[in-house]
Formats: C-alpha cells, sequence, structure tokens
C-alpha cells in the first residue's frame, strides 16, 4: 500500500500511509486510536475505497470492489468484535458466507453438512486445536476459542493474509500465550498477519516487523529487533517512555481507608489495606488472584463474611449499601466498561449525571442548560473529545469512555477512588492521558486503589503495590523498591514461598 488517502467529510482518515508486507511474516500495525490503523485495515479488505494512492496484492493492482471479493482472493479480517452467529455450530460458522447459493447451510442437504464439519476439523487441526467438536454450537465456546473459529474461518478458504485486528483484547494472560502460538503457527505455514494491538509486549514477542502510524501518517517501520517498547512508544505518541508517567508524589495526608481481614463469600480470603489522602495504591496479582472482588467488597457491591472498612475512622456497617458508600465518597470504577461501567446507548451527558441528578435540577425539573453546563465543565476538565453533549457514549473510543466513567465519580464527589483496570483496551496516547488524570487527582487530595494486571503500569503510577495470591492480599510496599520480577514471582507463588525461594 503506498501514499494511501482517505477522506471522510472533513475528517482526513489516511493522509499518505505506506505498508509493506512479506509473505509468511507478522507484522505490527500499531499507533494510538484515531492513528488510521482501522481505516487502512478497511481499504485492504474491500470495506472502503481509497480517495488516492495504490495498493498492490501478489505483484498484482489491488483494488477489492468489496470484502467478498478481497476474501475470495485470500484476505481475511479477524475484527476485536467477534463477528460469528452464536446460534450456530463452529462448522456453520467457519463456511458462513463462502457456501454456494443463497440461504443457509442446512438448505443443502446432510452431505453439505458433512463437507463443513470437514472443512472445520481440516481448519481446526492446522491451528493445533483439531480435538475440537465441529458441532459444537458457538454460543457454549469461551471468548479464547471464539477467537480461533474466527482464524479457522480464514485459513479454511486458504487466505493469505489474515488481519488480527486487536485479538487479544477479552483473553486473559494464558489464552493470550496460546493465541500468540496460533499466530506463529500461520506465520511458519507461509501465511502473513497483520497484527494490531494496544499490548506492546505481545507486539514484541510475536511480530517480525513494525509499522507505526500516528494522525493518518506512517511514522515509521523496520525489523522487531531494531525497537524496544520505548522506542515504538516515542513514536507512537511523540515523546519518549520517561514522559508517560508522572513525577511520583512525595507527601501524603491522613489515613481515610483502613481494611482490616476482609473475606468474602468466595474471594477475598483476607486482605489487610490501608489508604492515605493523596496517596495511590496499586492491587497486582493473576486474573482470578481476587482483586476485583477485594474492590467490589470494599464498594459494597459483593457480600463481606468477615473483617471490616473503616471510612476515616468510623467502621461501616456489613449491610451498608452501596448506594450508602457512594454517598460517602467511596466510587468503584469496573473493570467491565460495557457492561457494567456505561449505559452505551445513552449520550454523554446522561451517563455522566444519571446518578446524581440535583445539580441539574431547577425547582425539581431538569434542566438541558444545566446538565449542558455540568458535562462541559467535566468534559473539558478531562480533556474529552466527544465532540457534542447528546453524542452516544458508545460511540466513543475506549479512551474517552473510560474518562466519562471517571468524570461520573467526581462528578458524585467522589474522594476515594477504587479504579479496576482503569487503561484496559485504550490505547497508549489515551493511557497517558489516565496517568496525567489520575496523578492530578491524587495531587488534590483523593485517595486511590488502582487494580491492573499491568505490572510497569502499576510500577510507574502507584506509590505502593501490594499483591493479592489466590485470595490473600500481602502487605503494601514502596514501588520505587520493587521490580516486575518481585511482583510477579510474588503473584506466582505467594510472599512466604517467594521469600523461601529468595533466600
Amino acid at each position: 500500500m503506498d501514499d494511501v488517502h482517505k477522506r471522510f467529510g472533513g475528517v482526513v482518515a489516511l493522509d499518505g500511509v505506506r505498508l509493506e508486507v512479506a509473505p509468511g511474516e507478522v507484522h505490527a500495525l500499531v499507533g494510538e486510536n484515531g492513528a488510521g490503523k482501522s481505516t487502512l485495515m478497511k481499504v485492504l479488505s474491500g470495506v472502503e475505497r481509497p480517495d488516492a494512492g495504490s495498493m498492490r496484492f501478489d505483484g498484482r493492482e489491488w483494488r477489492p470492489a468489496g470484502p467478498v471479493e478481497a476474501r475470495r482472493a485470500g484476505v481475511a479480517v479477524v475484527h476485536q468484535e467477534l463477528a460469528l452467529a452464536p446460534h450456530l455450530t463452529i462448522a456453520e460458522n467457519v463456511v458462513l458466507g463462502s457456501e454456494p447459493g443463497t440461504g443457509m447451510l442446512g438448505r443443502f442437504g446432510p452431505s453439505r453438512r458433512g463437507e463443513a464439519a470437514r472443512l472445520a476439523s481440516s481448519a481446526l487441526e492446522r491451528l493445533g486445536h483439531g480435538h475440537l467438536d465441529p458441532n459444537r454450537l458457538v454460543s457454549t465456546l469461551t471468548p479464547a476459542t471464539r477467537q480461533l473459529v474466527e482464524i479457522a474461518r480464514a485459513i479454511a478458504f486458504e487466505a493469505r493474509v489474515i488481519v488480527m485486528d486487536e485479538p487479544t483484547s477479552s483473553l486473559g494472560r494464558r489464552d493470550t500465550e496460546r493465541l500468540l502460538q496460533v499466530v506463529r503457527r500461520l506465520r511458519d505455514e507461509g501465511i502473513s498477519v497483520v497484527f494490531i494491538s494496544h499490548h506492546l509486549e505481545e507486539i514484541l514477542a510475536v511480530a517480525d516487523r513494525w509499522t507505526v502510524l500516528r494522525d493518518g501518517r506512517t511514522v515509521d517501520t523496520g525489523l522487531m529487533d531494531s525497537i524496544d517498547e520505548a522506542g515504538l512508544v516515542e513514536r507512537m505518541i511523540g515523546r519518549s517512555l520517561d514522559a508517560v508517567f508522572p513525577e511520583r508524589r512525595e507527601d501524603f495526608g491522613e489515613m481515610v481507608l483502613r481494611v482490616r481481614g476482609l473475606a468474602g463469600h468466595r474471594l477475598p480470603l483476607h486482605a489487610d489495606l490501608d489508604l492515605r489522602k493523596g496517596e495511590i495504591v496499586g492491587l497486582a496479582g493473576l486474573v482470578g488472584s481476587g482483586r476485583s472482588e477485594l474492590l467490589r467488597s470494599i464498594a459494597g457491591l459483593d457480600p463481606v463474611r468477615s473483617g471490616s472498612v473503616e471510612l476515616r475512622g468510623r467502621v461501616l456497617p456489613r449491610t451498608a449499601s452501596p448506594r450508602d458508600r457512594l454517598q460517602r465518597g467511596i466510587g468503584l470504577l469496573s473493570e467491565d466498561r460495557k457492561g457494567e461501567g456505561l449505559a452505551l446507548r445513552m449520550n454523554v451527558g446522561e451517563n455522566l449525571l444519571l446518578p446524581r441528578l440535583a445539580p441539574a435540577c431547577r425547582r425539581g425539573v431538569l434542566s438541558g442548560r444545566l446538565m449542558r453546563d455540568i458535562t462541559r465543565k467535566w468534559t473539558e476538565r478531562l480533556s474529552v473529545r466527544s465532540g457534542a453533549f447528546d453524542r452516544r457514549v458508545g460511540t466513543l473510543s475506549g479512551g474517552n469512555q473510560q474518562k466519562i466513567a471517571i468524570a461520573r465519580l467526581l462528578h458524585l464527589d467522589s474522594d476515594i477512588l477504587l479504579l479496576d483496570e482503569p487503561t484496559r483496551g485504550i490505547d497508549i496516547g489515551s493511557k497517558v492521558q489516565v496517568y496525567e488524570l489520575l496523578d492530578r487527582l491524587a495531587r488534590e487530595g483523593r485517595a486511590i486503589v488502582v487494580a491492573s494486571g499491568h505490572l510497569p503500569e502499576l510500577m510507574g503510577l502507584c506509590d505502593r503495590i501490594a499483591v493479592m495470591h489466590r485470595g490473600r492480599l500481602g502487605p503494601a510496599r514502596p514501588a520505587a523498591g520493587l521490580t516486575e520480577s518481585d511482583l510477579m514471582s510474588e503473584a506466582v507463588m505467594g510472599r512466604e514461598r517467594n521469600e523461601e525461594s529468595a533466600a
């Protein structure tokens, strides 16, 4: 792809982009949200037509009339939001859109269904998952296995270039590693993979070459062994990795939250935690260790079996509702932004004001002008690029959605913020903005707990870090004296076993 341009009205999406992918290589395409990655892939796969520029596929001019033509020629896309029919089987999904004639596969009789099953089994075998039953319903599969079905659909019809758009966004660490192994297997078979991900550690682990886009332009490209994570970040955001995290805070106020012996019905098993005004404390740990359950227990969302939560010197009743704790200043940001954190079909103003409408009311009646004024105040303060008060939250980027969720807690006057994976699924530029926002809030006196599976994030952002191991929270220690190896070892083995091993 050479000098590719694409404009949507007055918005320039692609401004002379170049991309070259070799046979049998994994090529990482990286950049912030809005950099042009998705638009470029839509042009490649025939969803959009370029306004200018040239494309060549296997030495010939490439201008697909649409996605079907692109797929038949060997270009397939595995989207972040999986395009599977959950009520159909694996085999039916593999051939969906490729069966002859019109209508569903079932109209072609048992022989056609058998052919689909053989095709799906062969594709899954190539991916190292031949044990999967092609007649199993997709609705019964895990997110990781659904990803495999999408990839199987691509290779079943001899795709030569597969675009993977954020393929690990909904996967845990173990499933992510398995998917990366699948990507390597495809490369070994001579299939080219364009790998789009915000997780730079995955790119470093699997890619052969990289291309960085910024503001619709190609910034740079090169071999993977010629760059490190810091170099990628610098090219993506236009500044060095040293500027990603704010300077450490040193002055903290009085104790505002004290957790002692907290245990839920399942998780956590035991947790002690102290939090001071102006401090950011990180929670590390493996997926399923109990980090999220601890935050939900403190916020009153999950039942507590034993232990206490003390707020500004007063022990909260175990029966205190989430509403009561919210009114006392404890605000929770859910890790499930789309499922629990936001009402995606509602607009920016409604999402921000919904839990506390009184400031936007005049004589008991909602005022459109006040709603807009309050929304404008918070969106400007948090640098939300929403475009309009009445824009649906579901149309915003992940970073802007996260800012709206945080702005709602600030509108509620929450001074203790429990943030579960606050930067999950957002690009590095938006992450930097969230880091800057949290640092600013801490310096204003808010107390913050951040649970995250990304260890560099905890080490760069937090003042102290505690590690969760199988439901038990270890003591919080100064982040400045910890390494990633320290945290990971404790997360895997627990503190006592880790100390014995070190000795």
